[in-house]
């Protein structure tokens, strides 16, 4: 399983990287099918998540403790360059060994490391459909983060309509391919 989850984690990565280097210079307060967020707002938003981890995962430290450490803008100057330092630090911090099976102390509660990394594979995997929305790229997604991520959401995607960070599932229409399915249970048409 970690070999898995760390090869998913890297490909959404990937995927989410490509994106953020096909945005043109004009495309950064483009709109997004995140309702209040334009592509630099989105840019930030998943460079920020990948931000948290290192200290999560691998000093042991809490939200708590961090604050308003990344809030804010985290792209500065060069968003491409910024987005490669986090993504490349996160996915350092998730495959050192141990931290998968380390409880991690998360704003929620605590997870362990496999869930957290997870949980931010699925994030990264819609929020790269979201951004090539807002650039009008390619938003088809690979068939194996599709189904990774739905498996992942599956089981909490009323819960997160509930916190107001998504909004309402869709309901899916009949013989609707996997992609479609990602994206209803979270809100998004596809």
């Amino acid at each position: 399983m970690p070999d898995t989850l760390l090869a998913q984690h890297a490909e959404a990565l990937r995927l989410f990287g490509e994106r953020v280097r096909a945005v043109a210079d004009d495309q950064w307060d483009a709109p997004t099918p995140c309702a209040e967020w334009t592509v630099r707002d989105l840019v930030n938003h998943v460079t920020g998540e990948q931000l948290w981890i290192p200290p999560l995962v691998t000093e042991g430290r809490t939200v708590e403790e961090l604050g308003d450490a990344f809030s804010g803008d985290v792209l500065g100057e060069d968003p491409v360059a910024a987005w490669d330092r986090a993504s490349a630090a996160a996915h350092t911090a998730f495959a050192a060994p141990g931290v998968l099976d380390r409880t991690v102390r998360l704003s929620y509660g605590p997870a362990l490391g496999s869930a957290y990394c997870s949980e931010l594979t699925a994030d990264c995997v819609v929020h790269t459909w979201d951004l090539s929305r807002g650039i009008g790229a390619d938003d088809r997604l690979p068939d194996g983060l599709v189904e990774f991520s739905i498996k992942e959401v599956m089981p909490y995607a009323d819960a997160l309509a509930g916190s107001g960070m998504y909004a309402e599932p869709l309901e899916v229409p009949p013989g609707a391919n996997a992609q479609t399915r990602l994206l209803a249970l979270l809100g998004r048409k596809g």
